[in-house]
């Protein structure tokens, strides 16, 4: 037997049941999801870059049970059902690709004059702005920055802020300019640093990540999945010290920074298949 859609949609109603549910699912509330709704948001991204393909289907499952749960809170408020989910994505999807549906026809045959990749983000961005104006209550206040979500993780959302400025002219014509303005936000670190301004030093160690999203933009590389790289690569040399300590039986706390850095330069070297020094 293989459930379906509707059996999951049966399965959160359940849970749900103000006499027979769950007494963990019929406490949460539409804030205490979210940060579960992240953090499997972020498994499934772990599980794609890993290459860990027998997981993916698991972790999209999760996922999917999230909106499933908030469809649910919405349902038992009387704001909108899960079919309604369904029906928006599908009609914002048919909305801003008029290259692919023309005459707005989910079901019409597929039979348009092909787009550049370039025409479609371009075409893409002015609907979206379309949309903006038709949400702001306020037109004459909208912001092209409008809509970019709070709750991105840092790194994302500037780099989306950076993007949005952009499509306006408000950027560095190319990546050396960027690089300056990179040196130039640490000279202000090492200045603040002198002074021995806490609250400044923060303030300008804030501008010079938010610079240095800048050059990845630039660099077309996106920060957020670049970080993520660096910490599975710093993860991965850090473990090899440990393992390299324990089979010489040594406390990390013993050994001096240079007997660790040795080691971080030889797990640099097996990473890259390198002879070693010793």
């Amino acid at each position: 037997m293989t459930y379906s859609l509707e059996d999951l949609l049966h399965l959160m109603n359940r849970l749900r049941d103000p006499q027979y549910g769950c007494p963990w699912d019929i406490k949460q509330t539409w804030a205490t999801i979210v940060p579960h709704t992240l953090e499997e948001a972020y498994e499934v991204a772990d599980a794609i870059e890993r290459g860990d393909f027998d997981h993916v289907q698991g972790e999209l499952g999760d996922l999917l049970f999230q909106v499933v749960y908030y469809s649910q809170l919405a349902r038992e408020e009387g704001r909108f059902e899960f079919a309604g989910v369904v029906d928006s994505i599908t009609r914002k999807l048919i909305r801003r690709h008029p290259h692919v549906f023309p005459t707005g026809d989910l079901y019409a045959p597929l039979d348009v004059p092909r787009l550049s990749e370039e025409q479609v983000k371009q075409r893409w961005e002015e609907i979206k702005a379309e949309e903006r104006a038709e949400k702001s209550a306020a037109p004459e206040q909208l912001s092209l920055l409008d809509d970019v979500p709070t709750a991105l993780p840092s790194l994302s959302r500037s780099a989306k802020l950076q993007k949005r400025a952009g499509q306006v002219g408000f950027d560095w014509p190319d990546a050396l300019p960027v690089l300056d303005k990179v040196r130039e936000e640490l000279d202000e670190v090492l200045e603040a640093m002198s002074e021995n301004d806490p609250e400044a030093v923060a303030d300008e160690i804030g501008d010079l990540l938010f610079s240095v999203v800048n050059l990845a933009r630039h660099l077309k590389v996106d920060p957020e999945t670049a970080l993520r790289g660096a910490n599975g690569k710093f993860e991965r040399r850090f473990r090899f010290i440990e393992q390299a300590l324990r089979d010489t039986h040594r406390p990390m706390e013993d050994c001096t920074l240079e007997e660790l850095d040795a080691l971080w330069g030889e797990a640099k070297r097996q990473e890259k298949n390198l002879p070693s020094c010793g």
